[in-house]
């Protein structure tokens, strides 16, 4: 008995069919035979944990701190890291920066995309020395994967998987069982050298890495490269990652000489700020294990439209339209006619709602036109009825608002004896005491 397939999104179907009733595609669906369901004895061993001797994994440190923090204090051979981010963002210079710290191991540079004259371009600009160095200019997993047993590098670099092919596979390149398949590849090459494998991955213009999820199950740590090619911050945090956590964040500075690592993030995220203007307010936020500060911008004016426009940048806008709810119903705030844009300076994607407040406290200086102390910090997560409530580290961010030079700090009620820091239970009263 003969089942057939789609070769683009793998449905199964009793009969051929033109097209593929799944994902729409033409010509696609191709007869395979029914596998047997026998099952075959591979004398796999039952392994009782008890006699299991623990072994910690070792990792090496990339000579990138920022780098290190994310990826949870190194890498780790035998390991598939996939590295995603917008075009032109630096996923390529990053990898090679990476790379180039690891200079007593061989490095395997594999491109379906550029060519070595490309590539050496850009290792000469980041000042990368090319000894030890291999370049491989191929799409065909196949030969890819002789190369590496032929060279045996500690170092390999994909760029990117979604040009990869694997020939036995009747699909163009970027397809699910493509990927899948290439992927798989890799991770037996990785365990057989005893090497890390670099992934380079596109995205959508959602932001979400291109392809199937199945690529981000296949892989040990999933990396996104952030921030506005416009700007020149960039922050790189882990989706995923076996061998740390995913809360972390590492900040960068790109310049002519590749990526910079920004050691304290907070002075430079408040270099050139404006405290004489209104609708301006600084919100220490967390990122993993460290604090940092963040300027808060918020613009409000009257709308030339009949419906108001509600933008934001590095702040999620469904939170945004929340906030501003809360501001009209529970702070009398006639805001129903106007233009409100929420700026995070730096370019950064806050995500945590310690920033609520700061929004909110941006967006009232702004409509009262009225500016906020330079010298005082907020923070604390907003309700729906205009409370203040809790969040998770006060300490770290009441210590660096202190340690870069604020007065003052209004937070949630909670059991500090410092006297510099004002306690409010609700969003009036904070407004109160700014406003």
């Amino acid at each position: 008995m003969s089942i057939f397939v789609c070769s683009k999104c793998d449905a199964q179907f009793p009969k051929w069919l033109g097209q593929c009733s799944q994902c729409g595609a033409w010509g696609t669906i191709m007869e395979k035979g029914e596998e047997s369901t026998e099952i075959k004895n591979f004398n796999n061993q039952v392994i009782d944990f008890n006699q299991i001797n623990q072994e910690k994994f070792f990792k090496i440190k990339t000579g990138l701190n920022e780098v290190d923090r994310v990826l949870g204090g190194g890498i780790v051979f035998e390991s598939l890291i996939l590295l995603g981010g917008q075009p032109g963002i630096g996923k390529s210079t990053l990898v090679l920066q990476i790379a180039d710290k690891s200079a007593n191991h061989p490095v395997f540079y594999v491109s379906g995309e550029e060519s070595a004259q490309q590539v050496k371009t850009r290792m000469d600009r980041l000042n990368i020395s090319s000894n030890n160095w291999k370049f491989l200019g191929e799409s065909d997993i196949n030969v890819i994967i002789a190369s590496l047993k032929r060279f045996k590098p500690k170092v390999i670099i994909i760029d990117s998987i979604q040009t990869m092919v694997f020939p036995e596979i009747a699909s163009e390149a970027g397809n699910i069982n493509q990927v899948r398949a290439c992927t798989s590849k890799l991770r037996e090459i990785a365990q057989e050298l005893k090497a890390v494998v670099f992934i380079i991955g596109h995205v959508t213009k959602e932001g979400v890495m291109a392809g199937p999820k199945t690529l981000e199950h296949l892989v040990d740590i999933v990396l996104y490269l952030e921030g506005d090619p416009s700007h020149r911050f960039r922050f790189l945090r882990a989706g995923k990652n076996r061998f740390g956590s995913t809360n972390e964040v590492g900040v960068f500075d790109m310049g002519q000489t590749g990526l910079m690592e920004v050691v304290n993030p907070s002075e430079i995220f408040l270099a050139n700020r404006n405290a004489e203007i209104s609708g301006s307010v600084v919100v220490p936020v967390v990122e993993g294990s460290r604090s940092f500060l963040v300027e808060v911008q918020a613009l409000v004016s009257r709308t030339s439209f009949g419906y108001p426009q509600r933008k934001s940048t590095g702040f999620d806008l469904n939170r945004l339209g929340l906030l501003i709810a809360v501001l009209i119903k529970r702070c009398n705030f006639n805001l129903a006619n106007q233009d409100i844009h929420i700026n995070i300076v730096g370019g950064l994607q806050v995500r945590e709602p310690a920033v609520d407040l700061g929004v909110g406290l941006a967006i009232a200086s702004a409509f009262k036109n009225s500016p906020i102390n330079p010298e005082i910090a907020v923070f604390g997560e907003v309700g729906l009825g205009g409370e203040i409530r809790g969040v998770k580290a006060t300490e770290k961010r009441i210590k660096e608002a202190f340690k870069l030079g604020f007065k003052k700090i209004i937070s949630p009620v909670g059991d500090f004896a410092e006297t510099k820091i004002i306690q409010v239970k609700n969003l009036n009263e904070a407004i109160a005491q700014l406003c």
